[in-house]
């Protein structure tokens, strides 16, 4: 039985679209009665009458609305926050343009960038990206801003929690525990890598998972007294800007995935790297590196295959965050019209890469948008929101 899938999908979209205006009216009347009751408190005589009738708003909100008290109250402390620091983002919401999920994220990082300026930077790029990515996505994308707007306060913070690394055990249920480890970001993506590429080497005869094989292989390593050179080495990307790559400027270096980044400091030291093989890509801090290599074959070379990887990270299907290096190499247009080049390969994940194939996939990006399967927009779109308003938006988002 055929099913017509564009009426559902439609639906659907507008469900999101009414969900999202709902979380916003919701939360709009949370603040407005808050705002009401506290000037009323305001005019009562008493302070200790003024203390307890303060305290039992978020009560009054709580049971009006079958939250709890905890919730209402960072509800609000979310709504003042992006009030105060993120108006357009504030009035964006209040349209439904984003949801709520979006916008918590979105003021997690308005809580720590901590200048003015990097405020107004944030609620004039913020929007135009939550509105077209998935919030894995914006959750990458906010860190990325983060580490590049306000670099010398998060290099600090980076510095502070790398000197408080641990190892620790937590004992559970049916004899098991749970190993903790808060490491650095580089080592922990180096370790991972080692262990997936020495699981798989083990071989299809191995009757244990991946993940069982690299339980196993993690607690021999550990319990195991003779130390010795890794017998596997891992290709891991990072990408640093000239600048900071020659040292005239402090920065950090992201993966190619997207999944972490470090101070540059710490990959371009070798005494703090680990074995495996790293790259260090150097990008131009406007413009992406295009790939110019041509190949005559349909099988993309490994030098272009670990390009592909470093250049795109993820699956490039919209919303997909499956690591580039356990995707597929996709000919976007079909070999042999299609050449096996950089410009034409992208990296797709078995099940779009399949998708795709059989002709049965567009991409419907998060906005509700349907577009045909061309590489996503990662870039924030240009003209953002002036200053002047983002003042006006504080005024319109007081009223």
């Amino acid at each position: 039985m055929d099913i017509d899938l564009e009426p559902a999908t439609g639906l659907l979209t507008e469900l999101s679209a009414a969900r999202a205006r709902s979380e916003a009216r919701e939360t709009d009347a949370m603040v407005r009665y808050r705002d009401a009751e506290l000037t009323r408190i305001a005019g009562l005589e008493r302070p200790i009458q003024r203390q307890l009738e303060k305290a039992a708003i978020s009560l009054d909100i709580a049971a009006a609305t079958g939250m709890s008290e905890a919730r209402v109250q960072g509800r609000l402390a979310m709504a003042d926050r992006m009030r105060d620091d993120a108006p357009c983002t504030w009035l964006a919401f209040r349209d439904g343009r984003i949801d709520l999920e979006r916008v918590r994220e979105i003021s997690r990082t308005v809580d720590i960038l901590q200048r003015p300026e990097s405020h107004l930077r944030l609620d004039q790029r913020v929007v135009a990206y939550a509105e077209s990515h998935t919030p894995a996505e914006l959750r990458r994308w906010l860190r990325q801003f983060v580490d590049r707007v306000e670099t010398d306060l998060a290099l600090e913070r980076a510095e502070r929690a790398r000197a408080d690394r641990r190892v620790d055990v937590r004992h559970g249920e049916d004899g098991m525990a749970t190993l903790l480890a808060s490491l650095t970001s580089p080592q922990a993506a180096a370790a991972m890598k080692r262990l997936a590429v020495e699981a798989k080497a083990m071989g299809a005869d191995d009757p244990r998972t991946l993940a069982q094989r690299q339980a196993d292989l993690l607690a021999s390593w550990l319990t195991n007294n003779e130390a010795g050179e890794t017998s596997i080495h891992a290709h891991i990307a990072v990408k640093l800007s000239a600048e900071t790559f020659t040292g005239a400027k402090d920065g950090f270096a992201e993966a190619a995935d997207g999944s972490w980044s470090c101070p540059a400091s710490w990959i371009l030291n070798p005494d703090l790297v680990a074995n495996p093989v790293w790259h260090r890509l150097i990008v131009d801090p406007v413009t992406d590196d295009v790939l110019a290599h041509q190949y005559l074959g349909r099988l993309a070379p490994e030098t272009l295959k670990l390009a592909l990887l470093f250049r795109d990270g993820v699956c490039q299907a919209p919303g997909c965050l499956v690591p580039a290096d356990r995707c597929d190499g996709d000919h976007r247009q079909p070999w042999p019209d299609g050449p096996t080049s950089g410009t034409n390969m992208w990296p797709l994940c078995r099940r779009h890469h399949i998708l795709k194939g059989h002709r049965i996939i567009q991409w419907i990006l998060p906005s509700g948008h349907t577009v045909d399967a061309e590489p996503t927009h990662r870039r924030t779109p240009e003209s953002p929101p002036s200053a002047k308003e983002h003042r006006l938006a504080h005024l319109l988002a007081h009223r």
